[in-house]
């Protein structure tokens, strides 16, 4: 409530609404039995000045009711429905629902038009069971957000803006066990860190039903979901990712923004990188491969000459 109060005697603050990226289990691979939900673990979404917060509520409200027209039709409530954006982005979305992502590549423009940016902050996962990684995941959830809040404050220090912060509701018990480690955190933080005194409060948990806002945020997270998926995963089915996002959000990320590998010997994956077709990971092959050599008549028939030396000389 006390920072609902500054916030309404100072317009000059900076709104960030925030979902999960994945989930905080173990991961082995997308093949697993078990350990198959996601590489890696994050928060994700946009922030926006607070003046153009609720324009940008009313954009994103028209365009989902829009494009889900239909299925409105008999909901009695269509203002508190919400379609979740891991039903938004799914590995046939492309081809089934292009829609899906020509209206979301719209919403990132405009929220581009009112000076706002989208944000993301992931930790890539350990390979391995819980007791192989040593796995906790209270812990592994207190590190992503302590990290997202740290990104988020330098981001409003270099604004020059105040900051709040808006995540998804979660249960009364999970809230009040979270929240004395977050505010812990922001001051012992703000000691030796003076960007950190940018944000008003804690993160302020909202119902996502209620908020415009906030159902945005779980769009953008699924998104950055699925293309880290593309990037840390070689099966990865988000391989159309690139070809429909990488030109609509370049540039559209903060600066903070990045993917924390895990023990890798390539450097970690920052803003805009994270929706482009290479992949670090799974670099693409420089100039020809051996079979693609073979293959042409010069280096086939060297390569035919050579087996029958090799044979002549074993057969002496």
């Amino acid at each position: 409530m006390r920072g609902l109060l500054r916030l309404s005697h100072n317009r000059k603050v900076l709104l960030a609404y925030i979902d999960e990226i994945g989930e905080p289990g173990a991961f082995i691979s997308r093949s697993h039995d078990r350990f198959n939900t996601s590489p890696a673990f994050g928060y994700a979404g946009f922030i926006v000045e607070a003046e153009s917060a609720r324009p940008f509520g009313q954009r994103f409200t028209y365009e989902k009711r829009t494009l889900f027209a239909s299925e409105l039709a008999d909901v009695a409530n269509p203002g508190q429905w919400e379609r979740k954006g891991a039903s938004m982005f799914r590995p046939s979305t492309a081809d089934t629902h292009p829609q899906h992502l020509r209206v979301f590549a719209g919403l990132v423009r405009q929220l581009r038009a009112m000076r706002g940016m989208l944000f993301y902050y992931a930790d890539e996962k350990p390979l391995g069971t819980p007791k192989q990684t040593g796995l906790d995941p209270v812990a592994r959830e207190t590190a992503a957000m302590q990290e997202t809040l740290n990104r988020l404050c330098t981001y409003a220090e270099r604004r020059q803006r105040n900051l709040l912060v808006m995540i998804d509701q979660i249960n009364e018990k999970t809230r009040a066990e979270r929240l004395p480690n977050m505010y812990g955190h922001i001051l012992g933080r703000s000691a030796d860190r003076p960007e950190m005194k940018r944000i008003v409060e804690p993160p302020m948990h909202v119902d996502s039903v209620l908020s415009a806002n906030i159902q945005f945020a779980d769009w953008v997270a699924a998104a950055v979901t699925r293309a880290i998926d593309y990037q840390l995963n070689r099966d990865s089915p988000y391989s159309w990712v690139p070809g429909v996002w990488s030109h609509a959000l370049s540039g559209a990320f903060t600066f903070e923004s990045k993917v924390h590998l895990w023990h890798r010997s390539v450097e970690d994956i920052h803003n805009s990188a994270v929706f482009e077709r290479s992949r670090p990971l799974y670099p693409a092959a420089a100039g020809q491969r051996l079979g693609d050599a073979i293959a042409s008549d010069a280096l086939r028939r060297i390569h035919a000459a050579a087996v029958r030396a090799e044979k002549d000389r074993k057969g002496r």
